[in-house]
C-alpha cells in the first residue's frame, strides 16, 4: 500500500470548492478522468453518511476493477469541515484481493489570494493500483473540478 498528494489550484473561494465536493450530480461530473463517465449511486453527504459511485471506461476494452469496464468503491464520509476539508473512507467493489482494503482520501482546501489551493491525499492505495494511474486520475479529476468551478464563477 501507498500514498499520493496532487494539489492544484482553482480561481474560486473555498466555498464553491466545498460545494461541489458534496454534490453527487457535481461529483459525477468532475471525479472522472479522461476516457471515463461517472455514476453516483449513493451519496448522502455528512460525516457516517454512504456513498457509492461507478466510473466506466469508454473503450469496452479496457478491464475495470469490479467488472467489465467498471471500477466501483463505496465508503463514508469520515469528517466533513464547511469550506475546508471532506474526508472519505473507500474501498473498491472487487473480488481480487489484491484491491482490497480502506483506502482514505482527504481533501483539503486553503484559501489563496487568487481562489483556492486543493489537495487531495490518498492513503492506503493498494499496490495493484499502478501509482501513476492514481495521480494522473486524480490531477485529471482537479483539471474537471476547476473547469466546473471557474466557469461557474464567470
Amino acid at each position: 500500500m501507498y500514498a499520493t498528494t496532487v494539489s492544484r489550484r482553482v480561481k474560486a473561494p473555498p466555498a464553491a470548492v466545498y460545494r461541489v465536493l458534496v454534490d453527487p450530480d457535481a461529483v459525477a461530473g468532475w471525479r472522472v478522468p479522461d476516457g471515463m463517465t461517472g455514476r453516483v449511486h449513493e451519496f448522502d453527504p455528512r460525516e457516517g453518511g454512504r456513498f457509492r459511485v461507478s466510473l466506466t471506461y469508454d473503450d469496452p476494452g479496457v478491464p475495470g476493477k469490479s467488472g467489465a469496464r467498471t471500477d466501483t468503491y463505496r465508503g463514508r464520509f469520515a469528517r466533513l469541515v464547511p469550506d475546508e476539508l471532506v474526508v472519505e473512507v473507500i474501498e473498491f467493489e472487487s473480488d481480487d484481493d489484491a484491491l482490497g482494503g480502506t483506502m482514505t482520501m482527504t481533501t483539503s482546501l486553503t484559501e489563496v489570494q487568487d481562489g483556492t489551493e486543493v489537495v487531495i491525499r490518498h492513503e492506503g492505495i493498494p499496490d495493484a493500483v499502478p501509482r501513476q494511474d492514481n495521480e494522473l486520475g486524480t490531477r485529471m479529476a482537479l483539471d474537471n473540478l476547476a473547469r466546473l468551478v471557474e466557469g461557474a464563477q464567470g
